[in-house]
């Protein structure tokens, strides 16, 4: 899998997430790993550049907020950009993964 193709699918992972709610940027790491079962461990050198990049695409806006430990901190919330690129996105990598199933599936001769 190619660089932007892993970029395409933390920028998936981080838009479904935030989907479900504002989080701060921790918050969304500690939801990855919950909606995947612990399967996916994202790093925080890797999910601050994407959480910049959604946002300056516009995909993800930003609001200054107070954490669970009262801590200040940037929580980030899905724009109308954001839900349209989720969709195209969830159906790509849906039509992508059926595909590779059943190529994975097929008998050996």
């Amino acid at each position: 899998m190619g660089k932007d193709q892993l970029q395409g699918a933390l920028d998936l992972l981080i838009l479904k997430a935030v989907s479900l709610g504002p989080l701060h940027g921790y918050g969304v790491l500690l939801r990855i790993q919950q909606l995947s079962g612990g399967a996916l461990q994202i790093e925080q050198g890797s999910l601050y550049p994407a959480l910049y990049r959604l946002e300056k695409a516009r995909l993800l806006k930003t609001e200054w907020g107070t954490s669970e430990n009262n801590r200040r901190a940037k929580f980030y919330t899905i724009t109308r950009a954001g839900r349209k690129q989720l969709a195209a996105e969830t159906e790509h990598w849906t039509r992508i993964a059926g595909v590779i199933g059943r190529l994975l599936r097929l008998a050996e001769r």
